[in-house]
């Protein structure tokens, strides 16, 4: 008897370990697939655009420089980017701050009209009938070509680079606004009419918490086509910004500055979508609570 007792014990324990060790194993490969995903693959693709870089700078050894060189030469805009020398003379943050300023105040004010607008042409077939032409019309035209109105209109850059980043803000989100707002489940809205709910009600209690995920890929289509636009309006307008700093660097033949723009610029635009998907998160998760409870 006692025998078998510990047969049994030793059994249990080589279980066990083999257990632990298939646990251990298990956890180790899931670490590297997560750290392949998140942090190799992502690292070769910068590095192959840096070799890709490098090659072509080598072949334009006059005017493009190598990464190590453009690296040297910015240093004083990473290291100081909120140096002021002078009126004109200011660092790469108050460059980008100053162009963050105008694109918010546009997206913000696009967003503002275009999402009531949005819900309008979602819940009233007139709205779309009357709309809609309208829409599709101005839609295709070029961010740009609202400039020369907006400088005829306001005679200032300042004004006339907000306009425009408003313009561009609409078209996006009224879409999907309207496209949100109409998908919402006709079972819904029987129900609400049964129970005699109030039209405005049936707007915040059922329409908007299911249209809040079409709203946000709306707004965050129109963010990102209001950052990639306002480094043209910039370059167009001149001023303070990060779109007439890449204008006047490539005006001095400095492409190194021109590079650290460009890279700046992408990360800002990622950021800026971050920001955007995480108030996403947010509001949503929050407002479906509120209508749960």
């Amino acid at each position: 008897m006692a025998v078998l007792l510990s047969f049994c014990t030793c059994i249990r324990a080589y279980g066990a370990a083999i257990f632990v060790a298939i646990a251990q194993t298990t956890w180790k490969r899931s670490k590297l697939l997560v750290l392949q995903d998140t942090v190799l693959l992502p690292a070769l693709g910068f590095l192959g655009i840096i070799v890709l870089w490098w090659a072509i700078a080598l072949m334009r050894q006059d005017l493009m420089p190598t990464p190590p060189e453009a690296l040297v030469n910015n240093l004083d805009f990473i290291l100081n980017p909120f140096y002021q020398r002078g009126p004109g003379d200011l660092g790469l943050g108050w460059l980008l701050l100053a162009s963050l300023r105008r694109v918010l105040l546009g997206f913000l004010l696009g967003a503002l009209v275009a999402i009531p607008v949005g819900f309008l042409i979602g819940m009233s077939r007139p709205m779309i009938l009357a709309l809609n032409p309208i829409i599709q019309v101005f839609k295709p035209v070029s961010p740009l070509a609202w400039l020369p109105i907006a400088l005829a209109i306001f005679n200032l850059a300042d004004p006339s680079a907000i306009f425009v980043i408003f313009i561009t803000s609409l078209w996006p989100t009224i879409i999907n606004t309207a496209l949100g707002v109409s998908s919402v489940s006709s079972e819904y809205l029987d129900v609400a009419r049964v129970l005699e709910m109030p039209k405005w009600r049936q707007t915040y209690k059922i329409i908007l918490p299911a249209s809040l995920p079409y709203i946000f890929t709306g707004l965050r289509i129109s963010l990102g086509i209001a950052w990639l636009v306002i480094v043209a309006v910039e370059m167009l307008t001149g001023g303070i910004g990060i779109g007439f700093f890449v204008w006047d660097e490539w005006s001095r033949l400095n492409l190194n500055s021109v590079f650290l723009a460009v890279l700046v610029i992408g990360i800002t635009g990622l950021l800026l979508d971050f920001a955007l998907s995480q108030i996403q998160t947010l509001v949503t998760h929050r407002r479906l609570a509120a209508v749960r409870s």
